[in-house]
């Protein structure tokens, strides 16, 4: 097993790495900045004596005697122990010496190239001489109508010597680095045990297997989650939000305002700690949402849904299921007084009016066979319409369908969602001994409108469009908050389809509803 070196060590050692490399670099960059001021110093000083050499009316006239040396040596001599420099040299335009530290090489030509002052101008470098190596200035001797170049005037110094005086300065320089080396140790060391800290003392194996722990656990919950900031931005959306409201891509940092629809985003922002139900496209869904804390601090809010679109639609034909039962209770209750009615008679031997009543008496209840219209051939629209006009029936509610009526199958299931819930929205709106008239039609173009009226007391105009509102009802809601979703639906499904969900005044009096729905996928492939 290879041995980890653990994260509070390896930071300190980065940073020290930095530190070191940055200190490194900083004293070679001073070093050589030093170095250049150092040598700039000289230049100057060098140059000045070089010049006022040149300038000096008794060294250029003794180039006109026959032994300038006796003149210009003592005067050069003079200068360069004044000066502090390592030589003065005067030269002829021959290169010859009049004038050197060791008096052994006056007499003698130079050993470097004296062309660049005799041709009047000023030479600035580095050149190994008879001395050493050194870092000279040679400047051109004119004569004394200044006109013609005679000599030059050669000064230096050696590179020993600026190298010595640049090292006098180091020690303070190394001081310095190593107070700041020092200095970034002890930060690098501090900073190291406040991140180790700050991460809970977790290495970086263990932060990633809690993160891909966390990520497998988040997304594979089967309820949807979303987390949001509190800045309102998204943080996290599982696979099962992402499938349950319809998100593509990474949302993440993205404001839910944009990322959300208006229902969840609403929820989200009451903060509501009940489960209330939301309209997500149309999926059905419980949602409720936690504060998320830190340390006692609210740091964003936590989205839960549930898809409850099956159960929300097991819970309406629940209520359909209810009523029916009431009024078969009611029609079992009236059929035992029938019957007691006929065992009287026969005990008191009236069979003749037992036989009369039981003739007088009949059923109310009707039951519908068969399709109800022949241009009805989709399966599931005619089990819908039989299914719906039973129940109808028991409430005393007659369901009329156009004879001109046509639905084939689409394979879609759109119908049904469309159909059921505008015949519930009728039935609710109407009472006893009411009416509800259905048409479907189909056209060439593949567009489909289901219409449904009512003698109920219709929509006021005014509530015309809000009653597509999600948890928009005038019923009585029971329970979590049931009711509200059935138009808003419809509409979501006629949107889908490219349509729309309209709602006027019926001939019958009470609410008609029109739905149009444009041609599906497979339809327009055909076309």
């Amino acid at each position: 097993m290879v041995h980890r070196i653990p994260l509070r060590f390896q930071l300190v050692a980065l940073q020290l790495g930095i530190v070191l490399a940055v200190l490194t670099a900083v004293g070679a960059v001073t070093i050589r900045m030093q170095e250049q001021q150092l040598r700039d110093a000289y230049k100057g000083r060098l140059i000045g004596v070089a010049e006022s050499v040149a300038r000096l009316p008794s060294v250029v006239s003794a180039f006109d005697t026959d032994s300038p040396a006796l003149t210009i040596q003592p005067i050069a001599e003079v200068i360069r122990q004044a000066s502090s420099v390592t030589y003065v040299v005067v030269t002829d335009r021959n290169g010859v010496r009049h004038s050197h530290p060791n008096p052994a090489e006056i007499g003698r030509r130079v050993s470097t190239d004296p062309s660049v002052p005799l041709s009047g101008d000023i030479y600035v470098g580095t050149q190994t001489g008879t001395l050493g190596e050194s870092w000279r200035v040679k400047v051109p001797i004119h004569d004394a109508a200044g006109r013609t170049v005679i000599g030059t005037a050669s000064v230096g110094v050696l590179e020993s010597t600026l190298a010595e005086d640049l090292y006098e300065d180091l020690p303070q320089l190394f001081g310095w680095l190593l107070g700041a080396a020092l200095l970034g140790s002890l930060g690098a060391m501090y900073i190291s045990k406040l991140v180790w800290r700050r991460i809970y003392k977790l290495e970086p194996e263990d932060i990633a297997a809690l993160l891909e722990t966390r990520d497998a656990m988040l997304h594979g919950l089967g309820e949807g989650l979303v987390a949001v900031d509190a800045d309102g931005k998204v943080a996290l959306v599982n696979d099962e939000a992402r499938r349950l409201l319809g998100i593509g891509g990474d949302v993440s940092g993205s404001p839910a305002m944009q990322c959300l629809e208006p229902g969840i985003h609403r929820l989200l922002a009451a903060g509501s700690a009940t489960e209330e139900l939301v309209l997500s496209g149309e999926r059905i869904l419980l949602g409720k949402v936690n504060a998320a804390t830190v340390d006692g601090r609210e740091v964003g809010k936590v989205l839960i849904l549930r898809d409850r679109t099956e159960l929300h639609t097991m819970l309406r034909d629940l209520d359909g299921a209810l009523d029916v039962t009431q009024t078969l209770r009611a029609q079992a209750h009236e059929f035992a007084n029938k019957l007691h009615v006929i065992s009287g008679l026969l005990e008191l031997g009236e069979q003749a009016k037992a036989i009369d009543y039981l003739g007088r008496s009949h059923s109310d209840a009707a039951v519908v066979n068969g399709s109800p219209a022949a241009g009805i051939t989709d399966p599931d629209v005619q089990a819908l319409l039989i299914a719906k006009s039973t129940v109808c029936a028991e409430r005393g509610i007659e369901i009329l369908v156009s004879p001109e009526s046509v639905c084939t199958p689409d394979g879609t299931g759109d119908i049904i969602t469309v159909l059921g819930n505008l015949i519930d929205n009728a039935v609710d709106a109407t009472g006893y001994d009411s009416t509800i008239a259905i048409r479907l039609a189909e056209f060439a173009d593949g567009e489909r409108t289901v219409t449904v009226e009512d003698d109920g007391p219709g929509v006021p105009e005014r509530e015309r469009t809000a009653v597509f509102d999600v948890g928009m009802t005038s019923k009585e809601t029971g329970g979590i908050n049931s009711r509200g979703f059935g138009l808003a639906l419809v509409q979501r499904v006629a949107g889908r389809r490219g349509g729309r969900a309209d709602v006027t005044t019926s001939a019958l009096g009470g609410a008609c509803f029109t739905v149009v729905l444009g041609p599906h996928e497979a339809e327009l492939q055909k076309q």
